[in-house]
């Protein structure tokens, strides 16, 4: 028999039509931004593919980004649309070393969507705004037909100022630099998945969405070696460390030991067939830092409440360039590729 004919096909990516897997943050998703989108606005600012883009305006220089959420459902153990979309939007200027003054909102309100619901949604965004110290100054409203909205979908534009010259970017990463995450991965995604599809385990899961600028602030004040920040959203860790990788040209070497998953969390993952590694998180970060100041910065970080648990999972290295490869429990090791499709729709 034909290999081929028994062999399990990946997703096409070369396609005329959008995906769904197009939203997955792993390859397909890049697939979507280099094919159609760079070549018709590619500029110097654009082409970094960071969180948000920095430009400078009258000598200062300002963080700008936008983003949008279409989580379902729209409440879930431990925050909401609402939650995620301040949270998300402040941690994109954070990734910059922003500190975040400023969010727009658009909302895209489904025909149907009690008042009720609503309510509590711009509820949370109030009190997520008040947390992070920012302003929400302007935004707008459309309404669509019953059917075309999936309730509710926000887009957020934040603005933030850089105070320090750094330039903390994916291309920044330099071989003999270690790897940093900041916590727990899988999370968020397993909270809504667990609401989803209505799992009920002994420790209830929740998402662990929150501002980042002020731990970033902590890092930034204990290392001028800094290189880069990441938070992994979509795609989760594993997409995060692969862009990081493809942008620096260089290789990362992860340790399996060393990042963290819940119990609830691996076990939810185990149910529905799931690598953590791919999976959503809203409030940690990755972080890119020269080698002489990394313990000192998880020191500092772990004396914040949402650094606790950073530790050094891996280092940058010469070899394997553009691949990320993680040493395995059992001795062993594996190429940690980009995910070829959608895993968890509608995830934040």
């Amino acid at each position: 028999m034909d290999a081929a004919a028994v062999s399990c096909p990946l997703p096409r990516t070369e396609t005329a039509r959008v995906l769904l897997g197009h939203g997955s943050g792993g390859r397909m998703s890049a697939d979507l931004i280099h094919r159609v989108f760079l070549p018709r606005f590619g500029n110097a600012y654009l082409d970094r593919l960071d969180d948000q883009a920095v430009v400078e305006i009258g000598g200062q220089r300002l963080a700008f980004t936008t983003d949008s959420f279409v989580v379902r459902p729209l409440f879930f153990p431990g925050g909401d649309i609402g939650t995620l979309a301040v949270n998300g939007t402040v941690n994109d200027l954070a990734m910059a070393g922003a500190r975040p003054l400023y969010l727009s909102a658009g909302f895209i309100l489904e025909e149907g969507l009690s008042l009720d619901d609503l309510g509590a949604i711009l509820d949370s965004m109030r009190a997520a705004c008040q947390r992070a110290g920012v302003l929400l100054v302007t935004g707008d409203t459309k309404v669509v037909n019953k059917g075309s909205g999936d309730q509710c979908f926000i887009n957020t534009t934040g603005i933030g100022v850089v105070e320090h010259s750094w330039l903390l970017s994916a291309d920044q990463a330099r071989p003999g630099d270690r790897v940093i995450l900041s916590g727990t991965i899988g999370d968020h995604g397993m909270a809504v998945m667990s609401r989803r599809e209505g799992l009920e385990f002994d420790t209830v899961i929740e998402s662990d969405t929150a501002p980042l600028h002020e731990l970033v602030a902590t890092m930034l004040e204990g290392c001028p070696e800094i290189r880069c920040l990441r938070d992994p959203t979509r795609g989760g860790l594993a997409s995060t460390l692969n862009e990081l990788a493809l942008a620096s040209s260089v290789g990362l070497e992860i340790d399996e030991t060393r990042i963290a998953v819940r119990p609830a969390v691996h076990a939810a993952c185990e149910l529905l067939g799931l690598d953590p590694l791919y999976v959503a998180n809203e409030g940690k970060l990755v972080a890119i830092v020269g080698e002489s100041c990394a313990d000192a910065v998880v020191e500092r970080m772990r004396r914040h409440q949402l650094g606790a648990d950073a530790s050094v999972i891996g280092e940058v290295t010469e070899r394997h360039p553009k691949m990320v490869v993680m040493r395995t429990r059992i001795g062993g090791s594996r190429i940690v590729d980009l995910h070829p499709g959608e895993i968890l729709p509608r995830i934040c």
